[in-house]
């Protein structure tokens, strides 16, 4: 089976594009959420976009498809809310192990079945582990300054049940992405390198962190560095940003890091800033004319898309990359 580190030496591998942008072109209601399984569900369904994995699993399958004909080498699984934390907005804890396993195992199956067509460019699937709509670092309260809405040991526990299951249904790589708050990640971390221990195994693991606007910090406050120093205690395959920026806007970040470590490093922007109506606008074209100021400074070795992505936008950055050589780095 190929190694994604071995391949990462190679070349510039690309990332997929938004899962949400594409399952917004299917006009999912109520009903195709629910599907027949969970029809009588007493909550409402519609948002839950992890659980179409369950009730539109073609869909799914389908989206995953698009974006390795796109020409992306690696995909990310459907598991952005796949924690516990996140899935009790909808009363579905218990359903958060067979929604990452089943996730992880579409992708693998769809991404088996394009490394068996084209085995000269081996296909990997990224578990996609998203930061909980909960901080761990910093008081939803402004009257209360010390309260918390989540503890550490709350995210390490929701954290390693979902790293579990997209493990055991057969990601390649573990993806901790969006970061707002490193205190969060810092809990995923934690639990994935117990799993490490506890399993024996070594788990490639991927740190995206998100710069939230243009003072150039995380939301809990930290500048690139200091994200990166926070980090990189643990053995990573990559470290990097993804989303709340375009391409434009992140490359100053991307610098900062590249600079800094020995690690890979990832970015998958957004397709510009969202406009009026919240959505974006920035072309594949517009979007692979920024990209490639990251190739030709040499900033990153794993690049993809964000909010407002499509194939299309993934297929322009893949036809970009593929002239480029990938920077230097040493992994783990």
């Amino acid at each position: 089976m190929a190694n994604i580190k071995e391949e990462l030496e190679k070349r510039i591998l690309v990332l997929d594009g938004a899962m949400g942008t594409m399952l917004q072109r299917y006009k999912f209601n109520e009903a195709d959420f629910r599907g027949e399984r969970f029809k009588d569900w007493k909550h409402p369904l519609q948002g839950n976009n992890d659980l179409l994995t369950l009730t539109q699993p073609k869909a799914i399958a389908d989206i995953h498809a698009k974006y390795f004909e796109a020409g992306a080498d690696i995909i990310e699984t459907n598991t952005f809310s796949g924690t516990t934390i996140a899935m009790a907005d909808y009363y579905m804890e218990e359903l958060v192990y067979e929604l990452n396993y089943e996730s992880a195992r579409i992708a693998r199956e769809v991404a088996d079945e394009f490394t068996a067509k084209e085995p000269h460019k081996p296909r990997f699937v990224a578990g996609s582990i998203g930061p909980t709509n909960r901080t761990a670092s910093m008081s939803p309260d402004v009257n209360d300054p010390g309260f918390r809405a989540i503890t550490f040991e709350e995210l390490r526990v929701a954290y390693k049940q979902q790293a579990e299951a997209l493990l055991d249904g057969g990601s390649d790589v573990l993806l901790v992405e969006t970061v707002f708050d490193t205190l969060n990640a810092k809990a995923a971390l934690f639990a994935i390198e117990e799993i490490k221990e506890e399993r024996n195994i070594d788990v490639p693991i991927m740190v995206s962190g998100t710069i939230t606007d243009a003072s150039g910090r995380t939301l809990s406050g930290q500048t690139a560095e200091s994200f990166l120093i926070s980090v990189s205690h643990i053995p990573l395959l990559t470290v990097g940003f993804n989303c709340a920026l375009g391409a434009n806007q992140l490359t100053p970040y991307l610098q900062v890091v590249s600079d800094k470590t020995k690690f890979g490093v990832s970015a998958h922007p957004n397709a510009g800033l969202p406009n009026a109506f919240g959505e974006y606008d920035e072309t594949p074209e517009q979007m692979a004319s920024q990209i490639k100021e990251y190739l030709d400074k040499g900033l990153i070795n794993i690049i993809g898309g964000c909010c407002g992505t499509n194939p299309e936008h993934i297929k322009a950055i893949a036809d970009l990359a593929k002239d480029y050589s990938p920077r230097e780095f040493s992994h783990p």
